[in-house]
């Protein structure tokens, strides 16, 4: 006789937001028994319509952490406030030597 115990099957599903998988870093770290692997995928989740979210998911495996990194993105999103379909005026953004400077889209 088969049991029954299985875990059912991961439903995917349909929320509406666009998830866009930006890098994911493989992380060793050296033990006494050897080198023990993890992944950190970085995700941004956005609806099309001014709200998105990033976040870092973390795991052993790498469909894992992309999986955790969009459920933290999800809770993680916030307002843009838009002009039509972009920007309403330029931004630059700094953290320590990096800049990213963003410019609304010509019409």
């Amino acid at each position: 006789m088969a049991r029954e115990n299985r875990t059912p099957r991961k439903v995917e599903e349909n929320d509406g937001l666009v998830k866009k998988l930006i890098a994911v870093n493989r992380v060793t770290k050296v033990v006494k028994g050897g080198k023990n692997m993890r992944f950190a995928a970085f995700v941004v989740v956005g609806d099309g319509q001014g709200r998105v979210g990033c976040a870092l998911g973390k795991s052993t495996e790498v469909p894992e952490a992309i999986v955790k990194a969009q459920a933290k993105a999800k809770k993680n999103m916030f307002k843009v406030s838009l002009v039509g379909t972009t920007i309403p005026h330029q931004v630059i953004g700094r953290f320590c030597s990096g800049q990213v400077l963003m410019m609304p889209a010509e019409e």
